[in-house]
């Protein structure tokens, strides 16, 4: 008998003791958003960049509206590796190729010599070359640009990335095609290959007879 009854003054503890394990999952069933955070699960995925680009762009952040097709292009003026101030305005009525690239960027390595055949095919009255380059030490780009692929059209500093930004260039290489009026003509995320752009250039070159 003795054993029956401490075995029936537990019964009222155990359950009580179940009740509150019951409140306390309810509890985190329904306000546990709130407890452990804001509940917004989407916010975290926009603040990180999509980096599997399979179309030769590394994905950089991206600040304001982005240019598109048939804007007039954004006016900027930037440093080359002299010092000296060089504007878009400066090549106002030729076609323009700006070109937004790094030198830990792989595609736009493997671009470079493509924009160096160009550079040997028309002079810079006919093309306007502006390699921009986002936010490096300059010092190191003169080696890579220079040094290391023999370049000879124009390297710009972006220090802050403000111009990349102002275009919209959401990945590395960027490349705008802007005609002698201006206007954006065609645009180009990732690596670009000679067909395309030969195909690009044609829409900025003036059309000559043969």
């Amino acid at each position: 008998m003795r054993e029956n009854n401490e075995s029936n003054g537990r019964n009222p503890w155990i359950f009580i003791g179940g009740i509150f394990v019951l409140g306390i999952a309810l509890a985190l069933l329904l306000f546990g958003g709130d407890l452990f955070g804001s509940g917004d699960e989407t916010a975290v995925f926009e603040q990180i960049p999509d980096l599997g680009a399979d179309d030769g762009e590394i994905p950089i952040p991206l600040s304001g509206a982005p240019l598109n097709i048939g804007d007039q292009a954004h006016a900027f003026t930037l440093n080359d590796l002299d010092g000296n101030e060089i504007a878009l305005g400066d090549y106002a009525g030729r076609p323009i190729l700006v070109n937004f690239w790094a030198t830990w960027c792989a595609p736009c390595r493997l671009e470079m010599p493509e924009f160096q055949k160009i550079r040997a095919r028309y002079s810079d009255d006919e093309l306007a070359i502006l390699a921009v380059n986002y936010d490096e030490d300059p010092d190191y780009v003169r080696r890579f640009f220079y040094d290391e692929l023999g370049l000879t059209f124009t390297p710009l500093l972006d220090t802050g990335h403000k111009v990349a930004n102002a275009y919209g260039a959401v990945g590395l290489p960027a490349t705008f095609f802007i005609n002698a009026n201006g206007k954006v003509t065609n645009i180009h995320r990732g690596l670009l290959t000679e067909g395309q752009l030969n195909e690009y250039l044609a829409d900025i070159l003036p059309q000559t007879d043969t």
